[in-house]
């Protein structure tokens, strides 16, 4: 069988200024901060862009505070987790998360008591085998697992009942989430063109209604830019048996995601920018001109250069370099998610600090070696008309995968203690001018 890896591609547009109209703004919560937002907004055909200059809705940097812990290093085994795939919260705050190690689908209160346990492992109704990322719950509170292994998303009611199962195409895992949105629509990954080479790969979205009927395919954005890219293969036989595909780090990259108000978002990091395609003929462009580039340390560079090549390795054992080299600075983001209600959290690049640790074992031969500069993890927060409330800065354990769930204050996330052992965390933000 081949292995294929994936790297998203897409269609860059340049826009021109036009009219330029000032903005001022106070939050949606009534926070003013220390610096005031300023932000100016043009219209550019069917694109209206809106600039922030300087200054953000709450103020100087916010953070996030842990409100409630799930999960113990030794306890009962419905607080024990092994490896979390997925998390998705219910408007009451309720929480569901799948452990892939029991394999469990469990649902906690809104305070973190455990309430149960939905469908087991297997392939009979309410089974599942191997569910990947996607876990989602609808505004009716219908809980969807999609389970890949399966080749169907399972639906459970609130209380666990098994109800149906949609149907969708098999043996495409993803860490991506399965998206809802406010009129109870659900979205799941596809290759629009599975029998295309791995270079060529384009990525969509199929919507189910709320009955689970297929409905449209989405096509994700797309950026006429050229990628820089690292290629492996292994030839037996003089046959291709495997390739690989990844980015040069630190290279410009397309971040996407599907808003729960109805409409694709994405942005090509080459700059700060990103594009709400909330209609046909209408786009929000959000950009800030105050950003200022994260430089590539010199040691972070070197180690980056070093797991590249042993993962590329594992595909190509004689591989060389045969891409661009490693740029000098980070682009603007490296990810994107969007909350509930539609906030955009903009993943940032952040200067790496080295993990203090007199334990650092050095990689065995044949061995990835696991990184040592790392990112810490901090995210810009716009609303969905564009206002930059501001940055938020989240602890060092906190973990990007699984993917974070956000409802509008409010974040689950898993970080990792002792041992690496996972936990779940609801985080809330607290505001430059709240007491600590």
């Amino acid at each position: 069988m081949k292995e294929l890896r994936w790297l998203d591609r897409g269609l860059e547009v340049w826009l021109l200024a036009g009219l330029v109209l000032a903005l001022s703004a106070c939050g949606d919560s009534g926070r003013s901060g220390g610096h005031e937002w300023q932000a100016e907004r043009d219209t550019i055909g069917d694109t209206i862009v809106v600039r922030t200059l300087a200054g953000g809705v709450w103020g100087d940097t916010a953070e996030l505070v842990a409100d409630v812990t799930i999960g113990q290093f030794d306890g009962p085994d419905e607080y024990m987790f092994g490896n979390i795939r997925s998390l998705a919260a219910a408007p009451d705050g309720s929480i569901y998360i799948f452990d892939s190690h029991v394999p469990a689908l469990r649902k906690y209160a809104l305070d973190g008591t455990y309430v149960g346990a939905f469908g087991r492992e297997g392939g009979g109704p309410g089974e599942y085998q191997r569910p990947d990322g996607g876990l989602a719950v609808l505004p009716d509170g219908r809980v969807l697992l999609r389970d890949p292994g399966n080749t169907r998303i399972s639906v459970y009611s609130p209380e666990g009942e098994y109800l149906e199962g949609w149907r969708i195409r098999g043996g495409f895992n993803t860490s991506r989430r399965l998206y809802a949105d406010t009129d109870g629509n659900s979205y799941t990954l596809i290759l629009v063109d599975p029998g295309a080479a791995v270079m060529d790969w384009q990525l969509g979205l199929v919507q189910y209604g709320p009955d689970g009927v297929p409905r449209d395919t989405l096509s994700a954005p797309s950026y006429d830019y050229q990628h820089s890219e690292l290629v492996a293969q292994r030839i037996e036989d003089g046959e291709n048996t495997s390739t690989s595909v990844n980015g040069v780090p630190f290279t410009a990259s397309v971040a996407w995601v599907y808003s729960p108000l109805g409409y694709m978002v994405g942005g090509l990091s080459t700059k700060y920018a990103i594009d709400l395609y909330k209609a046909p003929d209408r786009v929000l462009r959000i950009e800030r001109t105050d950003w200022e580039p994260v430089p590539v340390l010199p040691e972070e560079k070197e180690e980056r250069e070093r797991i590249t090549t042993a993962n590329m390795r594992q595909t190509q054992p004689d591989w060389r370099w045969n891409g661009d080299p490693i740029p000098d600075n980070k682009p603007p983001y490296r990810g994107m998610y969007v909350g509930a209600r539609g906030r955009i959290w903009l993943l940032l690049h952040q200067e790496a600090k080295r993990i203090e640790s007199d334990e650092i074992e050095e990689a065995r031969p044949g061995e990835v070696p696991s990184p040592t500069w790392i990112e810490p993890v901090a995210f810009d927060v716009f609303e969905p008309d564009g206002r930059y409330l501001g940055m938020v800065r989240a602890p060092d354990d906190f973990a990007r995968y699984p993917r974070p769930f956000m409802r509008g204050d409010t974040v689950w996330a898993v970080v990792r203690g002792e041992l690496e052992v996972p936990y779940v965390v609801r985080f809330h933000i607290r505001h430059p001018d709240e007491e600590t």
